[in-house]
């Protein structure tokens, strides 16, 4: 099996080629330096000139206030740039992983939404990335589309980073503690990733670290867990008003995962564990 990888240079990208490569399994990852995704050609080129039996899709426009205007930019990466990818998988009968967001849905209420519940983003960034989604349906009869959620890994900035950082001499931080969802560990996705690209079982599915929290208290358990001493007290959205809207609701269902045989990720706070451990091992620094 040869797998291609879009966005090499983002967390998520970057554990997926180092998973790839610790199976032993043929990869190569591209990151926006040499693969200029609006440029429908070039990747046209390259993809097929590389043949890969899997593309798995990770390189998106993810700067989500800025979206707000850069719409033309974000709707060409994550949707025009997905479909040219779809149908360049399409014509060389490669299969297809599109990592999608829970940011095409509403962000309402307090339920966990399935895969095929109503959509309805909020923002310019999960109306591109639902439109990314779309196309994959319309140009492909089989595909995956994997939607996730609080993303962080070693390579790249996330909110655990920046946490550590803004804790750094304080005593007490005051955090967001209205937006729920479940954080995600890069490595623990990337396993997920690469046991679907073995199989057929295509479908929508959502992964994320098992368990919900709000934002305040992912903060509070990364200083618990850093033996930092920062007591973390939670305010409503409204008190950081951002360019964008972001969904209070990021529960996502996991039953299409179950249907499908794949195993759930493990809990957000285990993974947050064993990633403060990969950070200090990298001197805190990627």
């Amino acid at each position: 099996m040869r797998v291609l990888v879009t966005g090499y240079g983002g967390q998520l990208g970057y554990d997926v080629v180092r998973e790839l490569e610790s199976r032993k399994i043929e990869c190569i990852g591209i990151s926006r330096a040499e693969f200029d995704l609006t440029d429908f050609a070039a990747v046209r080129s390259f993809v097929t000139g590389w043949t890969p039996d899997v593309v798995i899709h990770c390189a998106a426009y993810t700067a989500v206030d800025q979206a707000e205007t850069e719409t033309e930019m974000c709707q060409q990466v994550n949707a025009a740039a997905t479909r040219n990818i779809a149908e360049i998988c399409r014509d060389i009968k490669s299969k297809l992983l599109y990592i999608s967001t829970d940011y095409v849905f509403p962000g309402e209420g307090d339920r966990f939404y399935e895969v095929d519940a109503a959509k309805g983003p909020k923002n310019v960034y999960g109306s591109s990335k639902l439109a990314g989604e779309e196309a994959v349906q319309a140009v492909l009869a089989e595909y995956f589309i994997v939607r996730v959620s609080w993303v962080f890994g070693i390579h790249g900035r996330n909110f655990i980073k920046t946490m550590l950082k803004l804790g750094e001499g304080k005593t007490k931080l005051t955090i967001v503690g209205d937006q729920v969802g479940s954080p995600t560990y890069t490595v623990d996705l990337a396993r997920l990733l690469c046991d679907m690209a073995a199989t057929d079982r295509y479908g929508v599915y959502h992964a994320s670290n098992e368990g919900v929290c709000s934002w305040a208290q992912f903060a509070q358990e990364i200083f618990d867990q850093a033996q930092m001493p920062v007591k973390v007290f939670p305010v409503g959205s409204e008190e950081y008003p951002t360019k964008a809207v972001r969904p209070k609701n990021s529960r996502m269902s996991k039953k299409s995962l179950d249907e499908a045989g794949f195993s759930r990720l493990p809990s957000w706070q285990d993974a947050l564990r064993r990633y403060l451990t990969e950070l200090a091992a990298c001197g805190g620094q990627s």
